[in-house]
């Protein structure tokens, strides 16, 4: 089976990107696309970022949904995971973002049970 690689001008990815770069705007941490179109039918990209605090996990999503609002004229179709801050995931349809603090990143592992995905990696520019 082939992988499509994402297109630049894509929507899904662009706004998979957007996600990711709010996440790095507000100190996220391993931040990671993986694009699942043509695996499952559930979204095209998971967008999973780790972050160190409720408030922090907080804060990065409130920044993602602010500047994809901004950008996309989209809000989550769903959210969950706020009041405890220890997963947060905002579900965008075709994008869904899991902001993570680590020892839930660790624990659930989605990398790994996506392992097959082709995975993109936000990477700080130097």
């Amino acid at each position: 089976m082939s992988h499509k690689a994402p297109v630049h001008n894509d929507y899904a990815y662009q706004l998979a990107l957007t996600a990711a770069h709010c996440a790095d705007d507000r100190q996220g941490a391993d931040i990671v696309i993986l694009a699942l179109e043509g695996l499952t039918v559930l979204t095209d990209y998971f967008v999973i970022i780790t972050g160190f605090s409720r408030a922090q996990v907080r804060a990065i999503a409130r920044h993602i949904e602010e500047q994809v609002l901004a950008k996309f004229s989209r809000q989550p179709l769903r959210t969950s995971g706020e009041l405890e801050a220890n997963w947060i995931v905002q579900d965008f349809g075709e994008v869904i973002v899991h902001i993570m603090q680590a020892k839930e990143r660790e624990f659930y592992a989605l990398e790994s049970f996506w392992g097959h995905a082709p995975k993109f990696i936000l990477t700080k520019s130097a």
